[in-house]
């Protein structure tokens, strides 16, 4: 009796996240730790004294953290389309993959907020019969969005009506 799988043994060609969104949120991160450092200086610095005052630079190390954080996640974010289904894979301590059969999806959408436009991106987000499993790549470049829903609705539509 034979064991083991027999199927695709080829490794999925991983396709990362472009830069413009690790801009976007380095760009708000920058802003929100600016705005409470200020906001926590000045309140302290007129009710404690300008010693509490210093307790603002916190704010500053929270932004070197953050910076370094978000530069991880961005990397660790990552899909690939392979011939029966979507994978998606993200996270640094705790890794998940998601994988989305083609006859799964029910609805493929682009969407794109006011920052995201600004900055050139789009997010495809994936729905599926079962919510738990409803998948999103965020970040995309406006076109590269726009052809993965149309081929993921192409093949959504040839796999289920096979089923």
């Amino acid at each position: 009796m034979d064991t083991g799988t027999t199927g695709e043994t080829d490794r999925p060609e991983w396709v990362g996240l472009p830069g413009g969104l690790l801009a976007l949120r380095r760009m708000l991160l920058v802003i929100w730790a600016t705005v409470l450092a200020v906001a926590t200086g000045v309140v302290l610095g007129l009710l404690a004294g300008p010693v509490w005052a210093a307790l603002a630079g916190c704010w500053l190390v929270a932004l070197a953290w953050g910076w370094v954080l978000l530069g991880r996640n961005w990397r660790s974010w990552r899909y690939a389309e392979r011939a029966d289904d979507l994978l998606i894979s993200r996270g640094v301590l705790w890794r998940e993959e998601t994988v989305v059969p083609y006859g799964r999806m029910q609805l493929v959408e682009v969407t794109s907020g006011p920052l995201e436009r600004r900055f050139g991106l789009a997010s495809v987000q994936l729905h599926t019969a079962a919510a738990a499993t409803d998948a999103k790549i965020p970040g995309l470049a406006p076109a590269e969005a726009q052809r993965l829903r149309d081929r993921l609705t192409e093949l959504g539509e040839a796999r289920s009506a096979g089923l």
